[in-house]
């Protein structure tokens, strides 16, 4: 059975050392402004040290440079190019014609992947691609299955493709969205998305002979969110993907927290190595459960079994997760007093779970006593109150360094 790639978002030098503990093949990233996550904290020396980490343990990184650009961006383009093709990352990412021209002339050792937001939705599009210097091509979320299989059938050998697996999808096509900027004059095509699609909206009903005379259309108190969509989640559909052939799976969430990288990276690096072991027993159930446990909204396989899928969007708009949240981080384990950086409010008596990396089935145990971690004295709570912040606790196995604790609401 082919190897597939479990690719994963790292918005910062330590989400991807997350990730890749959590079992990441790869990371994609990319630098604030050239990328389309301007607010995730990946600077210069960070992309330079992700990098190195990353092939020093024998794993990937992406770099994104999928903006559409203006011309005023270009300078910066070509100079951000000549140090990737330095840095040697995995392939750079980008959408944009003009910017894939200047990776091919000041990077011509890096292999270029050619974004989701480029909407490839056809062999045909994927050969321009390809022939025109490209090696992988990631798909647009909007293709079915079929649509799938026939380009995975009839590509070139040497042609890549990836699709997405998990997390946000967009109301517009690709991602290619110009609500923000028309209602918030911030470009998602330039990585400063507002969210417009996830805000709440009142709607008013008016009568055609009588203009100006609206009525409101009440859904709750929130408003309705016509335009907000449903998480993407394709566990149920890993055998079929992996027979498919497929080259990456990838997992949406720059800007999530280490606590939701750890959870669904995990969940689906079990699920691809318990498949790939033993195909005639996968239970996607065990998988769901624990990706249940940090969804932030509504699950749908969006149209890749079925194009007339109405089950997409997500109307009452609010993120949610009401059983489960970040509870903290391993910073050193010790026998009777690890220290661990939290998270969340943690109290005597709460019921944490260990999510183990490599094993879908999270330790659970009960918070008996709690350390301050300057007087070492005992405490019987205590709340985050500035970045870092840190508490001595009992962990009841032995855990390594960044290991993350799930807090039971």
């Amino acid at each position: 059975m082919k190897k597939v790639e479990l690719l994963a978002p790292a918005g910062s030098f330590e989400k991807a050392k997350i990730a890749f503990l959590y079992g990441a093949d790869a990371v994609y990233c990319g630098t604030s402004s050239l990328s389309l996550r301007t607010r995730a904290d990946m600077k210069d020396d960070d992309l330079e040290n992700t990098i190195k980490y990353a092939h020093s343990i024998g794993k990937k990184v992406y770099v994104t440079l999928n903006i559409f650009a203006w011309d005023e961006k270009y300078q910066e383009i070509i100079e951000m190019a000549k140090k990737l093709q330095e840095l040697k990352p995995d392939g750079i990412i980008a959408a944009d014609g003009g910017v894939i021209d200047v990776l091919k002339q000041y990077a011509p050792d890096v292999p270029i992947n050619v974004s989701t937001q480029a909407n490839i939705v056809s062999l045909h599009s994927a050969n321009f691609w390809y022939k025109n210097g490209a090696k992988r091509m990631i798909m647009a979320r909007e293709m079915n299955k079929e649509q799938l299989k026939y380009i995975m059938e009839n590509k070139p050998d040497g042609m890549e493709i990836e699709i997405f697996i998990h997390g946000a999808i967009c109301f517009a096509f690709s991602g290619r969205c110009f609500l923000s900027d028309f209602l918030a004059c911030r470009s998602a095509n330039l990585g400063d998305c507002a969210q417009s699609c996830r805000w709440s909206y009142n709607l008013y009903a008016e009568e055609k002979n009588n203009p100006g005379e609206l009525m409101p259309i009440e859904t709750s108190e929130y408003g309705t969110s016509i335009f907000s969509s449903k998480d993407l989640c394709l566990i149920e559909e890993i055998p079929e993907i992996i027979e498919m052939g497929v080259d990456s799976l990838k997992i949406e969430g720059r800007l999530k927290t280490e606590y939701y990288l750890a959870s669904v990276i995990n969940a689906y690096r079990n699920a691809i190595d318990d498949y790939q072991k033993n195909p005639e027993n996968y239970d996607y159930t065990k998988y769901l459960k624990e990706l249940d446990k940090v969804k932030t909204r509504g699950l749908t396989t969006f149209y890749f079994n079925d194009r007339n899928n109405k089950d997409i969007q997500e109307y009452a708009g609010r993120q949610y997760n009401e059983q489960y949240e970040f509870g903290g981080k391993v910073i050193e384990y010790n026998e009777e007093k690890s220290v661990i950086e939290i998270k969340n409010k943690l109290k005597i008596g709460d019921t944490l779970e260990i999510i183990i990396p490599n094993k879908i089935e999270p330790l659970e145990f009960k918070i008996e006593r709690l350390w301050d971690y300057d007087t070492n004295q005992e405490i019987q709570e205590i709340s985050p109150g500035v970045k870092g912040q840190k508490v001595k606790i009992f962990l009841p196995i032995k855990c390594e360094k960044d290991w993350i604790l799930r807090r039971k609401k």
